[in-house]
């Protein structure tokens, strides 16, 4: 038996995911101001829905709504940046310490590893030679979770999950048209990978620290 199509998103959904991902990949800066009738004029909708979305977007923390006025995008938390960064590194170092237990019992091997990680950096790689910074972007949280699915805490995941779309919107303001940085990013993870293959969550720590950091150094001055 055939499994029925899903059905398709409703007008809230999608004026949601949209305005979602103006704020997410920068082309909706902190601050700025959205309207309700160019969002509905540019997806060809009517506004109750995208009122739906903004209501949506402003219980999640990303919009701010003024009566008559639009949508004010709010912008990141002073201190968001470093917490982020410092969670992160957190996380993932933990990650890789417990990564480099199991391969040193038998518990997974290097290979395995290998074959879970490697096709997100070298999906990475081909966003940025094809300028696809969705992509690009996309492919490196899904290195970064990736490696931390492999270590097995389901909460860990949970926590490194709830980080994404903040992710998302640092990752497009640290590099959105910095085609060097963005080469020098894809190099890093491979190196991240390799520290991790190699059991050595030192130098993975000291390796994710400096990639985090410098990386977004202006977020979290």
């Amino acid at each position: 038996m055939s499994t029925p199509p899903h059905p398709p998103p409703s007008a809230a959904d999608a004026a949601y995911e949209a305005t979602r991902a103006l704020i997410l990949e920068g082309t909706a800066a902190p601050n700025s101001m959205l309207s309700e009738g160019d969002v509905a004029t540019q997806l060809g909708i009517s506004r109750t829905p995208v009122r739906e979305a903004f209501l949506r977007l402003q219980a999640e923390g990303w919009l701010r709504l003024y009566p008559k006025r639009g949508a004010l995008v709010v912008p990141p938390a002073p201190n968001e940046g470093r917490d982020v960064v410092q969670a992160r590194i957190l996380i993932e170092t933990a990650s890789a310490r417990t990564l480099a237990q199991l391969l040193d019992q038998g518990g997974v091997g290097q290979e395995a590893l290998a074959a879970q990680l490697q096709p997100h950096v070298d999906a990475q790689r081909a966003a940025h030679e094809a300028d696809d910074f969705t992509e690009f972007t996309e492919a490196d949280l899904r290195f970064h979770r990736a490696l931390v699915a492999a270590a097995g805490n389901a909460v860990l995941l949970q926590f490194q999950d709830s980080l994404a779309d903040r992710e998302r919107r640092m990752a497009a303001r640290s590099l959105w048209g910095r085609r060097d940085w963005a080469a020098r990013t894809v190099d890093q993870h491979q190196e991240l990978l390799d520290a991790v293959l190699a059991g050595d969550p030192e130098r993975f720590e000291t390796l994710l620290t400096h990639h985090l950091t410098s990386t977004h150094a202006e977020q979290i001055a």
